[in-house]
């Protein structure tokens, strides 16, 4: 895929992407896409800053349906606990537009109040295995 507009997103995600200046996918994205999409698994390997969250995100976020479930849709696991906060950064950048809760969760901070977020419900979780268990 060339371009963003070959990909069979929303509105929502489509103006997200506008707002984010984003036009050309990258290698990993425009091949991960309809693969992901497909409901298959991927392993993709790409150099730091080649929107690998993008592509694995992307997706995810078009085939999310709105939920008030209160129990997470999608668990992402990731190392560290900096990986966590950027990618909830991301995300949230992703859906601007959706209306989607996310929350990460990792060490070093309260246990209670994410405790207490993740009661509230979320549809996505991001953290590291440490905390998640």
């Amino acid at each position: 895929m060339q371009s963003f507009d070959e990909f069979k997103i929303s509105n929502q995600l489509r103006s997200a992407i506008t707002d984010l200046e984003y036009t050309i996918p990258t290698p990993i994205q425009s091949q991960a896409f309809p693969v992901i999409s497909s409901g298959k698994d991927v392993v993709g390997i790409a150099q730091t800053g080649t929107g690998k969250t993008f592509a694995y995100m992307l997706p995810i976020l078009q085939m999310l349906p709105f939920s008030t479930e209160k129990h997470p849709r999608v668990l992402i696991l990731v190392p560290t606990r900096e990986l966590v906060v950027q990618v909830v950064e991301e995300i949230k950048k992703f859906s601007k537009y959706l209306d989607n809760r996310v929350v990460g969760v990792y060490g070093g901070t309260n246990i209670n109040t994410q405790k207490i977020l993740l009661g509230e419900g979320q549809d996505i979780v991001v953290g590291t295995p440490g905390r998640l268990y």
